[in-house]
């Protein structure tokens, strides 16, 4: 979509990663791509139990008090990406791409129509038809939404263009609407509801072979070479 990029993009799969310590370090390959010392960089990875909420927030949009909040563990962060609230946990593939865009190639909105052909396209690998919904952002299955999108463009100051932050999160474990979702009222979206890869296709996803199966689509998708995907370890930290 926006022209063969011929450096190979950096691509990285982290099992568990602590929300604060991933948000640092979208920033920091942001400013490294800026200053032209790093390369384009996809992230993808999993956090423990994990509210954020966007630029358009409604704070009657989290149902749960800080009581409750604290007894199930999870951490609420507001961010500098858009859209309303929405949930990251285990049992869901969090994708963060770090790329340089010249909007005159791919605007804001054919950014996130992008981003959604890509996680369109891997489901349908496991024949299940999932699409767009008028009006609304994201990846769906009938009237569930099964991957949420919220971006960030951060304006270059090195050179004419943008660098992307933030991404998608794409649900792969079963239930996981009646988990963390359950606490929010997720993007706002009150008459339609959640599912997962498990729900739809009835067989479990693990998040490393799904990080592994979608890196193809999205470099076809974005015009990007593929370096080799590195695994890092495990770190949920402490996002205290």
């Amino acid at each position: 979509m926006n022209g063969t990029n011929a450096a190979p993009l950096d691509i990285r799969y982290i099992p568990m990663i602590a929300y604060a310590e991933a948000w640092e370090r979208q920033k920091e390959i942001v400013r490294s791509i800026d200053r032209g010392e790093g390369p384009e960089t996809l992230l993808l990875l999993q956090h423990p139990p994990t509210y954020t909420i966007g630029s358009q927030k409604h704070p009657e949009h989290l149902l749960l008090g800080e009581e409750e909040l604290k007894a199930r563990g999870i951490r609420v962060f507001e961010i500098d990406r858009g859209g309303d609230i929405t949930y990251h946990g285990p049992g869901q593939l969090v994708g963060y791409p770090l790329l340089y865009l010249d909007p005159a190639t791919l605007d804001l909105h054919g950014y996130l129509r992008s981003l959604e052909q890509v996680i369109i396209e891997w489901l349908a690998d496991y024949g299940i038809a999932a699409g767009r919904k008028e009006g609304y952002t994201g990846v769906w299955v009938g009237e569930e939404k099964i991957a949420a999108i919220g971006v960030k463009f951060n304006k270059a100051r090195s050179r004419r263009g943008f660098i992307t932050s933030h991404g998608f999160a794409l649900n792969l474990r079963a239930g996981i609407g009646k988990e963390g979702f359950a606490g929010i009222i997720p993007c706002g979206i009150r008459e339609y509801g959640v599912t997962s890869f498990e729900d739809v296709a009835g067989m479990p996803m693990p998040p490393d072979r799904a990080a592994r199966e979608i890196v193809p689509h999205f470099c076809r998708v974005f015009g990007r070479t593929a370096g080799p995907l590195i695994e890092e370890e495990a770190d949920a930290g402490d996002d205290g």
